[in-house]
């Protein structure tokens, strides 16, 4: 008999896959899993310090970037003192808390503006080298931390100039709500900056004061885990298959503190791709996010069910299993014994038939046979075909086993709309949207604050070509752009880089909005930004900012579907694919843009303009039921400064709850999980006993059939070797032994007219 084959293989690989399942039943849905902190709410924070370290590496970079090409154009002109130099990138740009201009050669300080800059920390000597203009950290006296941007200022004929520039490393652009604390620390876990936790002066009372410091605490011992688990390596850090952010990430579950425990999530400051280096990433900085949680103590999950689930499978296993045996394995191993009897010869005994299905149409053609060998003439008597067939059988094994998947896949355990989504989970989705925006605002406001630069530089004896060398260049060091041009009052192109210019042909640059959306009728939104050129009258420096620039803003996992919407609230970016200028899929989130945009016109200038003091109660997060799937969706305006807040977007995401590891839908999946086993097992065995078994045992039946009605010609081949095959081979060795003349006989008395 084959090993693979017969009918013993696959109703014993049945039985132990029931049981292998029943046992993983019993322990996945019988498990009491009191989750005090969910896992949903732990990968949250977990992300958040992802966005705090992506805004972190795209502020230092974008900083160096910045000065570094700032540098490049004055470089590119004529001579200026060095106090121009600053008046100029302090009009331009207000990121920076000190600037300063010093004579490499002699040291000597030629001008400064803002807090003063720690140049001593600077070895002018190794400035020529490969990393001498990397940016450092300088730690001050006070305990504070800065960040130095340098670049080179170079004339033909003047001595060299080193451009300077001193920032903190506050994590900009990030919003921690009322309870949640963010750090960027160093290699060694030491805090550099912190943000979130008051001065312990401001505390008015002895409450206040311990709560401050146990959460100093809480940090600095959670920052110092965070820095050990961060070096690990990206891909032995990660989960397999997990994606999304290129560094090492991760969550953490610190000690209680008053009614709340501490989890953190940390990050590093990675690239945008995966093994991609930058002058932010050869800091070695991390990111840590601390929130306090409340506790969930509540049971989801009952040891109950998952005995009697487990209980109910091995009855049902049971029953089926010895269906099986019964009536089908059974009749077949006793025509396999009957048919080997008759080729041995012994024909004295009558044929024991099963009383059904093919077994009994088979068991009747071998008993007419041995009356042919022995030479009797009579003609047995018609039987009745029976329904009964190996095939209903298999029908009704099917449905048993299904009777008791369909009710964990469809019924049991179910997480319906009253589902507890942990509010620690609504306001990170707010916050994390808030985020965004605010990452989306200060990309605009960047790319504006570049165009303020760059026509800053183009006085009125730029020609042509040097204004396209100056476009060129800066849209090298800028992928934002998809186009960089300048145009005059008139309305005429001077120079261009990228793309086709979108401005209307014949009219002038528009410097009223600085940054302004151009039409609304395209397939693919353009978003403008305008500079004026202050020594060029109407003269403006236009740039068309890439539509897959805002989209890559807003793509973070752990949100679900962002979009960016205008202000009659249609698409205008997202993280997925969207079609320009569509309304938002339902009124639901179309009601929450129109409610945050107007509460941000009421409060405008009030002291809670960012949110409610009752946190719980705040309208820019909801959760709501859309088809019976609990969402829970956020939105948040541009309520920044900056030349984008004239837009007036919001950015506003939903995702499915179902999709978040609540302990609720952890039971449903589970459960869900255990009858998706249940129907594979059923199918791959049935089925596999349904190809190797019935099948071939439903077509011998018309060979056994038409050998006993006299076709002595047709050679009967097994199709495999087993006990259907063995059966086939007896009839081969019984055809062998019959008379050589065909008898024919008529329809009343053959077993194929009695079909």
């Amino acid at each position: 008999m084959s090993l693979l084959g017969g009918i013993r293989p696959p109703i014993a690989v049945l039985s132990v896959l029931l049981l292998v399942l029943a046992g993983i039943t019993a322990l996945s849905l019988g498990r009491v899993t009191n989750e005090r902190v969910p896992k949903a709410v732990l990968t949250s924070q977990q992300h958040f310090a992802e966005d705090g370290a992506i805004a972190l590496r795209a502020s230092i970079d974008e900083s160096v970037t910045d000065l570094t090409r700032t540098a490049g154009l004055f470089n590119a002109g004529d001579p200026v003192s060095a106090d121009s130099v600053l008046d100029k990138i302090g009009n331009v740009y207000q990121k920076w808390l000190g600037t300063a201009v010093v004579e490499i050669k002699s040291g000597k300080l030629l001008a400064a503006r803002g807090e003063n800059v720690p140049l001593t920390a600077i070895d002018r000597g190794k400035l020529g080298d490969e990393n001498g203009l990397t940016p450092r950290l300088v730690r001050l006296q006070n305990g504070e931390t800065r960040l130095l941007a340098l670049a080179v200022l170079n004339w033909p004929g003047e001595s060299q100039k080193l451009l300077v520039a001193s920032s903190g490393l506050k994590v900009p652009g990030v919003s921690l709500g009322n309870s949640r604390a963010i750090a960027v620390i160093d290699q060694q876990g030491q805090v550099l900056s912190q943000d979130g936790i008051p001065e312990l002066e401001q505390a008015k009372t002895p409450a206040k004061r311990k709560e401050i410091t146990n959460s100093g605490k809480q940090l600095k011992a959670l920052a110092a885990t965070a820095a050990d688990k961060a070096d690990e390596h990206p891909l032995k850090a990660k989960e397999p298959g997990s994606g999304g952010f290129p560094g090492v990430s991760g969550s953490l579950v610190g000690e209680r503190y008053l009614d709340d425990r501490a989890i953190a999530g940390y990050a590093t400051l990675a690239g945008a791709q995966a093994g991609e280096s930058t002058a932010a990433t050869g800091l070695g900085l991390r990111v840590v996010a601390m929130v306090g949680v409340t506790e969930d103590t509540t049971v989801v999950s009952k040891p109950v069910f998952g005995l009697l689930a487990a209980g109910a499978l091995l009855a049902i296993g049971g029953l089926t299993v010895a269906v099986l045996i019964g009536t089908v394995q059974r009749p077949l191993i006793r025509l396999f014994l009957e048919s080997r009897r008759l080729t041995r010869g012994d024909l004295t005994r009558q044929v024991t038939s099963p009383r059904y299905g093919e077994g009994a149409r088979i068991g009747a053609a071998l008993e007419l046979l041995r009356r042919q060998l022995i030479g009797e003439t009579a003609e047995p008597p018609a039987r009745r075909r029976t329904r009964l067939s190996a095939r209903t059988l298999l029908v009704v094994c099917g449905v048993l086993l299904l009777a008791w998947c369909a009710p964990l896949m469809l019924l049991f355990n179910r997480a319906g709309d009253s589902v507890s989504v942990p509010k620690q989970i609504v306001r990170d989705q707010r916050e994390r949207t808030d985020t965004l925006n605010d990452r989306v605002r200060r990309g605009l406001n960047e790319g504006h604050a570049d165009l303020a630069s760059v026509a800053a530089l183009l006085g009125e004896q730029s020609e042509p070509a040097e204004m396209t060398k100056v476009l060129q260049r800066t849209m090298s060091e800028h992928p934002r752009y998809d186009s960089l041009y300048v145009l005059d009052a008139g309305g005429s192109v001077l120079a261009r880089t990228g793309t086709e210019p979108h401005s209307p042909a014949g009219k002038g640059p528009s410097t009223k909005e600085p940054i302004r959306l151009l039409g609304d009728q395209g397939k693919e939104p353009v978003v403008v930004g305008t500079a004026e050129i202050s020594d060029r009258k109407g003269a403006a420096v236009v740039g068309e900012f890439r539509i897959e620039f805002l989209n890559s803003l807003v793509t973070r996992p752990g949100l679900g579907v962002v979009r960016v919407v205008d202000a009659k609230a249609r698409v205008i970016a997202g993280n997925s694919g969207f079609l320009a200028f569509q309304d938002l899929p339902n009124n639901r989130l179309t009601s929450l843009v129109e409610r945050v945009n107007k509460q941000s016109a009421e409060a405008k200038g009030a002291k809670n303009a960012k949110g409610s003091k009752e946190d719980d109660l705040d309208p820019r997060a909801i959760r709501y039921s859309d088809g019976g799937t609990v969402q829970i969706a956020a939105a948040a305006p541009f309520d920044g400064g900056g030349a984008a807040k004239s837009l007036g977007w919001t950015v506003v995401s939903w995702q499915p709850a179902s999709g978040l590891a609540i302990p609720e839908y952890n039971l449903q999946n589970r459960t869900v999980l255990a009858g998706l086993l249940g129907v594979t097992a059923a199918t791959a065995c049935l089925g596999w006993l349904y190809i190797i078994v019935v099948r071939p045992l439903r077509a011998l039946v018309g060979q056994a059939e038409a050998l006993a009605d006299g076709d002595r010609r047709t050679v009967l081949y097994p199709r495999h070797h087993d006990e259907v095959g063995a059966v086939v081979r007896s009839f081969e060795l019984i055809r062998q032994q019959l008379p050589g003349q065909q008898r024919k006989r008529d329809g009343k008395t053959s077993l194929a007219g009695r079909n």
